[in-house]
């Protein structure tokens, strides 16, 4: 299978998914708002959704569940939603970076087993997936998805077996985990957090009234009226109990110098309004703005952003060298995944289909334009020539990110090298591909500073990554 890619951007890099996790111990149905706590997580997954709930009030075990392909609103209507009963439950938000595309890999993944029934939804990538799957195999195990959160699911229930809780259980199984994985996993009385111990993925706290939640993101907490309390730390695991007590296991967390959040989360993925780990993304990637107005200045009239990830690292470059800041793109906000793209081998029809420039705010100007990314640079070539068409003066790009040069195993589906416009390429050489006047990226050593110095990894940009890269390809569907 081909990788997947935005039928409208052909941009290429997407986020596997985004979790969220609700407990209200005044025995309220959580499903509506864990409904709109997914709605505020779509950007992080558009290929399938779910939602599994349970009464702890009503028989041990009972779990409501409903899962589809496509968006939120499209899956669950008002009818649905009134079917789902309970005050414990997960979400899900889904985008295959390993497993097909299927409603049978949709999640949160329902199991039962001897001690009960689990509800899992899960974050991130594994990298020893395989290994475990051939080791439960070889001890009976079936599967029937081809996803890394059964194989989690599957070494919960057998460690359960030999362990005093399912707390206990969840801790043995940390041990036995490789890579990239925030979870939120649903017993029949409590609610449990999990974030691996590099902190891959981002997994935050929050509190409405008498109720507890877990969200990949803060901006979900507000969407349904929560207060943020806190990130969960890389390497704890948190534990909410049917008489409101809050438990933290941090006996997973590693020395903060080797952390390792994925930086694309403050450089793309994330939500403009959210904070992980106590950094602002809108402050990143202002900062990230302002270094590339340092590290590469150009003479120009107007600094403008590819819609809508380029916006924060425009305007920080545009209030540090003071050029104005100004909008050249206007996107159509009705073209989206259900958007059909034409039958041809290049996508220019696809981009301009959802972007139409501004022509009196080009006509005769030096335009200095920034994007997040630059991928296979496809989409890069045909937004210089819509703004040379336009009338502008002069094009130069701007990245607010280093060039991608390495794949990733942990949750993002960058293409493999081969198909990276950067792979084997000078950036004079890239500037030539894609048209621009001058092109320039952020600088590598800039990363942590966007964070304030904490502990990120740099993989795909540097090819050092905090595990050992595996030798097999565990990269599924995008690999091939």
């Amino acid at each position: 299978m081909a990788m997947k890619k935005d039928t409208v951007s052909g941009k290429g890099i997407h986020e596997a998914c985004g979790v969220f996790g609700m407990y209200d111990l005044g025995g309220n149905d959580v499903a509506s708002s864990i409904y709109y706590g997914l709605f505020a997580l779509q950007h992080r997954g558009q290929e399938s959704c779910g939602i599994a709930v349970s009464d702890i009030s009503g028989p041990k075990g009972r779990v409501d569940s409903m899962k589809g392909m496509g968006l939120v609103n499209e899956v669950f209507t008002g009818e649905v939603l009134e079917k789902l009963h309970g005050n414990l439950g997960v979400g899900h938000v889904r985008y295959s970076t390993a497993g097909e595309s299927t409603l049978a890999n949709a999640q949160p993944l329902v199991l039962n087993y001897a001690k009960g029934t689990l509800a899992l939804a899960h974050n991130g990538n594994l990298i020893n997936a395989n290994q475990l799957r051939e080791e439960l195999s070889q001890t009976g195990a079936i599967f029937q998805t081809t996803i890394d959160t059964e194989t989690i699911a599957y070494v919960i229930a057998r460690e359960r077996l030999r362990s005093q809780s399912v707390e206990e259980a969840v801790s043995r199984t940390v041990n036995r985990l490789q890579g990239a994985y925030s979870l939120v996993i649903m017993s029949p009385r409590k609610l449990i957090a999990v974030r691996d111990p590099f902190g891959f993925k981002p997994l935050c706290l929050g509190r409405r009234d008498n109720t507890y939640i877990f969200a990949s993101e803060s901006s979900a907490l507000e969407t349904i009226g929560a207060k943020f309390i806190r990130d969960v730390l890389p390497g704890e695991i948190v534990t909410v109990d049917a008489d409101g007590k809050v438990v933290s296991d941090t006996s997973h967390c590693l020395p903060e110098d080797q952390e390792a959040r994925c930086i694309f989360e403050y450089i793309y993925f994330a939500r403009l309004d959210s904070s992980i780990d106590g950094i602002s993304v809108y402050d990143s990637r202002i900062r990230a703005g302002r270094f590339l107005a340092i590290d590469s200045p150009v003479e120009a009239d107007l600094v403008v952003d590819v819609p809508e990830s380029g916006r924060a690292a425009a305007l920080g470059y545009s209030l540090e060298s003071g050029i104005p800041y100004g909008t050249a793109f206007v996107k159509n906000a009705y073209v989206g995944r259900s958007f059909i793209s034409p039958k041809q081998k290049n996508r220019e029809s696809a981009v301009q289909v959802k972007l139409n420039v501004l022509h009196e705010a080009v006509k005769g100007k030096r335009i200095i334009m920034i994007d997040d990314s630059i991928v296979r640079g496809t989409t890069s070539d045909r937004i210089v020539t819509m703004l040379r068409e336009a009338g502008a003066k002069e094009v130069h790009m701007r990245v607010a990110a280093p060039p991608f040069l390495w794949p990733c195993y942990f949750g993002i589906d960058i293409p493999v090298r081969e198909q990276l416009i950067a792979y084997n390429r000078s950036i004079e050489d890239i500037r030539k591909v894609i048209g621009a006047d001058s092109l320039g990226y952020l600088r590598v050593e800039r990363l942590p500073e966007m964070v304030n110095g904490k502990g990120i990894c740099m993989g795909c940009f540097t090819g050092k990554y905090p595990y050992e890269a595996p030798e097999e390809d565990i990269r599924g569907e995008y690999e091939k």
